[in-house]
């Protein structure tokens, strides 16, 4: 029997400031409004987090909540992987931060900088580990303050971003089922740098220059974002002999709601069977589809055997999906 990663519990955290639409015209000063943003993104709010909130705490704040649902301690836990473009430092690893914050004493600790697509390349590796027998018990986590590096005198990117935590517990089983093999059947991680100035952060840790803030051009992203993540997704599908209709639920990076709309009709799924949260989060990186997930899950959406896709596009260009089956 193969040995697969099966989504033991999830959780999330959002900070507990809200900031709406109408906000943000009356807060920094900048040309918009409401119907403006819902019009072209889908967003009404997001979360901002507060001083002294960090991608580390957030993280791990969403952590306990998903062990605490997998109904598991810090101490079987033997891998915790991070997916943040947002860490507390440049080392150590935001994910030793919350591996110490959750009482986890054993295995490896790492980041993955992948932006939006940062928690799919996560989960990758996590179901790769664990089916190599490296990791038996493995916490994947995106978490992100995107509101300290958007210009905020910027109404093109920063009425787009939100904060949050997401997480998953992953444990190796042989993900047998009734409604066949649970578990993540398979992820399908792309990338390509010759487009890597379309959506970027100016500067970084050891540049020149400093770190800077977040830069986008919107119609080349929204441009690549369609075609591409309608490609790996039926990648993802044909990889594992499954078609459309297979699809219970789709889980999309949280990123502007034409796209998620986009990709429910290409897959032929009706609107209640896409998990949408970008009207409320925002697009919160790579803590958009964890946080996804736990509210679907929360509310009771999803059940044991659905056959779930998660993807997202962000910068790099990364891309990628993954297919698991709850």
């Amino acid at each position: 029997m193969t040995t697969r990663a099966i989504i033991a519990g999830c959780g999330g955290y959002l900070p507990e400031r809200v900031v709406t639409n109408a906000d943000l015209g009356r807060e920094c000063g900048i040309e918009t409004s409401d119907s403006w943003i819902v019009e072209r993104t889908g967003i009404r709010q997001r979360h901002i987090a507060a001083v002294g909130e960090t991608a580390s705490s957030m993280g791990a704040a969403a952590a306990h909540q998903a062990m605490e649902r997998a109904g598991i301690g810090g101490g079987e836990i033997d891998l915790v992987i991070v997916a943040t473009a947002t860490p507390d430092s440049a080392f150590p690893s935001t994910a030793a931060r919350i591996q110490a914050a959750i009482g986890a004493t054993r295995g490896a600790a790492f980041d993955i900088a992948a932006a939006c697509t940062g928690f799919v390349y996560a989960l990758g590796v996590a179901d790769a580990m664990i089916r190599a027998g490296s990791a038996r018990c493995a916490l994947v986590i995106g978490t992100e303050t995107y509101s300290r590096i958007v210009d905020w005198t910027d109404r093109g990117t920063c009425v787009l971003f939100g904060d949050g935590a997401g997480a998953v517990v992953l444990t190796a089983g042989e993900g047998r089922g009734d409604s066949g093999d649970r578990g993540i059947l398979s992820t399908h991680l792309h990338a390509d740098g010759r487009h890597a100035d379309i959506l970027h952060i100016e500067g970084g840790a050891g540049s020149t220059g400093g770190p800077g803030l977040l830069r986008m051009a919107g119609k080349e992203v929204f441009r690549h974002a369609v075609a591409k993540l309608a490609a790996v997704v039926d990648e993802a599908l044909a990889a594992n002999g499954l078609g459309h209709a297979d699809v219970r639920w789709l889980i999309p990076h949280q990123a502007n709601l034409r796209i998620i709309e986009a990709m429910g009709k290409k897959l032929g799924l009706p609107a209640e069977r896409v998990v949408v949260t970008v009207d409320r989060h925002a697009n919160t990186s790579a803590a958009s589809i964890p946080l996804a997930l736990a509210d679907a899950v929360g509310r009771g959406l999803i059940t044991k055997g659905d056959l779930i896709v998660f993807e997202a596009i962000g910068g790099g260009l990364t891309w990628g999906a993954a297919l698991a089956r709850f």
